[in-house]
């Protein structure tokens, strides 16, 4: 009896074994289709990620041309307006020196035309100065004369009038 129970032992065995197989297979097969997605999975990822990097990189490129014409046309345009700038502030300077220059020029007139007025209007009046100083003068001259020519004939009458006295007595 001990075979039997040998016999039938092994033949347990050997269904047991053959039953625990399955599972074993199975989850092998599992794990290979696990790892199979997950490498399908790590493909695919990597593939968006290289797509990403790539537009992110043509998106830089652009975005950087982008901000070096910006960066051109801002400084044509500062340049041009500096340009612009300088040229009427030039304008302007010709004009006020144009301007200060006119006003000087009819200022030095008006000075002229005012300093030979004023030198007319003294030689006027220094002529009618002298021509009355000149005339005070002569009429002083003749009112002395005149004076004197009475001052001499009165003092002639007296002394004629003290001689007459004189000789009377």
């Amino acid at each position: 009896m001990k075979s039997l129970l040998l016999g039938a032992a092994a033949v347990w065995l050997l269904g047991a074994a053959s039953n625990a197989q399955g599972p074993i297979q199975e989850a092998e097969k599992a794990a290979k289709s696990v790892a199979k997605a997950t490498e399908k999975a790590a493909k695919k990822t990597a593939e968006g990620t290289e797509k990403a990097a790539g537009a992110t990189v043509a998106g830089a490129k652009k975005a950087g041309k982008a901000t070096a014409d910006a960066t051109v046309n801002a400084a044509d345009k500062t340049a041009d307006a500096t340009k612009t700038a300088a040229e009427k502030t030039a304008e302007g300077t010709e004009k006020a020196a144009g301007a200060t220059v006119a006003g000087t020029k009819k200022a030095g007139k008006a000075t002229a035309d005012a300093t030979v007025d004023a030198a007319d209007k003294t030689a006027d009046a220094t002529k009618t100065a002298a021509k009355k100083t000149a005339e005070g003068t002569e009429n002083a001259a003749d009112a002395t004369a005149k004076g004197t020519k009475k001052a001499a004939k009165k003092t002639g009458e007296e002394v004629k009038k003290g001689t007459d006295t004189v000789v009377n007595h």
